[in-house]
């Protein structure tokens, strides 16, 4: 069984001791897929972070408020039976992200992991916007977010990642019950190790960030 007080525990650890987070008054947010098919429980398994959705919400209006860019991504899969595919339900964008999508400067569409590799090119649009802080958030954590703040930090952009507005499943190495497992937390908490570890990106919080940004 997944835990809410795991996620918020493991991002509180990694940014108790960080030093304050400053908004570039152009910083852009990238919300990554936060998609109808990610509620698809049958389909994906035990979820994380029921607080997701909600800081989302919150970073997005927080951005909206502030004049500061909105970047849109949709994940339209080529996998057969993938619940995100684009003639499925559940590729549309969630309720409350569809209900903001008309502030974004920008709507990326993929079909891989990194949101790099997507149409329109995203690095090329950052580049003519003169960015140089990303703020990556959505789902999967272990996944698209993780992918894609690698990447970032590997291109020179400055990235934050608010791990309490994203979220994942529960995974297994392969099929079976003998099968190595991670539960939806310990992915997030790896997540947190690989970016900030890693040097790809620093770990904060949705709060952290909405003050910072109204500042």
């Amino acid at each position: 069984m997944t835990n809410e007080n795991e996620t918020t525990a493991t991002t509180e650890t990694a940014t108790a001791t960080a030093p304050l987070v400053e908004i570039a008054p152009n910083s852009a947010l990238l919300i990554i897929d936060v998609q109808q098919g990610f509620d698809d429980a049958d389909f994906w398994g035990p979820r994380n972070n029921p607080a997701a959705e909600a800081n989302i919400a919150a970073l997005m209006d927080a951005w909206q408020e502030t004049g500061r860019p909105l970047v849109l991504v949709q994940h339209a899969s080529r996998t057969p039976g993938s619940v995100l595919a684009p003639d499925r339900p559940g590729y549309a964008l969630k309720e409350f992200v569809a209900e903001r999508a008309g502030r974004a400067a920008l709507h990326v569409t993929k079909s891989v992991n990194s949101s790099f590799y997507g149409t329109p090119d995203l690095a090329d649009w950052l580049t003519a916007q003169g960015v140089g802080q990303l703020v990556v958030a959505g789902i999967q954590t272990n996944m698209c977010v993780e992918t894609t703040a690698r990447m970032a930090g590997n291109l020179g952009y400055e990235v934050l990642v608010p791990l309490d507005a994203t979220h994942t499943f529960d995974l297994a190495a392969e099929a079976g019950p003998d099968a190595p497992r991670l539960t939806a937390d310990q992915l997030a908490t790896a997540t947190a190790v690989n970016l900030q570890g890693g040097g790809f990106a620093r770990i904060v919080t949705t709060e952290s960030l909405v003050t910072a940004a109204r500042a």
